[in-house]
């Protein structure tokens, strides 16, 4: 019987340090073994946001003890392993330089291959951990960094359809809700708070819903939310606001993704009609029903990942390097980290003054 190959996942790119071991499957689908996340909440929080340096030593302070408590709750011995896979970009270089060289350095002493990682590939292969999932599909990749459609005609091979030309969705949640007053991290706030209000009582824009195709702008909106929150008298008013950004957040992801899913058929026909939603935005469940009602009334089927992996994980990247194993792309010791690395390489960048869509 031949042996399953075991792939041990290292992800740095931002605040969680993480480790995992999944190993393969005959049923196509890889069992998780291990999956260990450490988060930065208490670092940060006072700070209001994620600082670099102090993120960077904490990755240093945890990330033996990370990879061992994977091995030890997967059962496994370091020298079963038969890859290392971390991640490469984007993210905070000084956080990505020390899962990537703590990667690179087991690899080396193991005498295993080596596997450099794109965080987004993660994102956007993370339901094949628990479903089979074939090429190609469309992906809404929501998370604090990152909000775009894609079209996934297989590994490596992306096609970048619309992104934001501003904030990210996942910075928007973030950012209402320190003009809020909910403490860092309070993107996931907002929807408890949204539960209470009165979705219609904050009439907020929606920046570029009729043009740019499936492209995404959120600042204006989040300047709407800062001027409304000066008018705040009670904690009322503060739900209502919260409800309001909520369901405006629900009407642009909406309209935005029929624009995409038309995008997509020009590509790829009208068949294999499937939408994968990744990324920290996609733990949303309001934003989880307005993508199911959007995807019913199109005739897509719509796939997310298990609520434990929508935010930052290793199984993902694991993921990515059980794929790219079985097709031996293999990366040498010599790759530099890369903060800006984009899936699609050829998509203009679109951010900053002066854009035109």
């Amino acid at each position: 019987m031949l042996k399953k190959p075991l792939i041990l996942g290292i992800e740095t790119s931002c605040d969680e340090t993480a480790a995992s071991i999944i190993q393969d499957d005959v049923s196509g689908v890889p069992k998780i073994l291990s999956n260990i996340i450490s988060s930065q909440f208490d670092v940060h929080k006072k700070f209001g946001g994620v600082v670099p340096d102090l993120a960077a030593r904490a990755h240093v302070e945890k990330i033996d003890f990370i990879v061992k408590e994977a091995l030890f709750k997967g059962k496994k011995s370091i020298n079963e392993i038969d890859a290392i896979a971390a991640t490469a970009g984007p993210g905070l270089i000084v956080c990505l330089t020390v899962g990537l060289n703590f990667g690179k350095a087991l690899s080396l002493c193991l005498q295993k291959p080596f596997i450099g990682v794109n965080h987004l590939e993660g994102h956007a292969l993370s339901p094949k951990l628990h479903t089979n999932l074939d090429y190609p599909y469309l992906l809404l990749l929501i998370s604090g960094g990152h909000s775009q459609f894609l079209s996934v005609s297989g590994l490596g091979n992306y096609k970048r359809l619309g992104t934001t030309i501003d904030d990210a969705l996942g910075e928007a949640f973030d950012k209402t809700a320190k003009i809020l007053g909910i403490e860092f991290p309070g993107g996931p706030m907002i929807e408890v708070l949204a539960k209470k209000g009165d979705p219609n009582k904050f009439n907020l824009p929606m920046p570029i819903i009729n043009r740019g195709g499936c492209n995404f702008s959120f600042a204006g909106l989040k300047t709407a939310v800062v001027r409304f929150s000066k008018e705040l008298k009670s904690d009322q008013d503060k739900f209502d606001l919260a409800a309001s950004f909520q369901q405006t957040i629900e009407k642009i992801i909406f309209k935005k993704t029929q624009v995409a899913f038309a995008e997509y058929i020009k590509i790829n026909g009208d068949v294999n009609k499937k939408l994968v939603v990744a990324g920290g935005v996609a733990a949303n469940k309001c934003i989880r029903k307005c993508i199911e009602k959007v995807c019913e009334k199109n005739r897509f089927e719509v796939y997310f990942p298990q609520q434990d992996l929508c935010g930052d994980n290793a199984a993902m990247i694991a993921m990515v390097g059980l794929e790219k194993y079985k097709k031996k792309q293999f990366d040498k010791h010599d790759l530099e980290a890369n903060p800006r690395w984009q899936l699609d390489e050829k998509a203009k960048f679109l951010k900053g003054a002066g854009v035109v869509l």
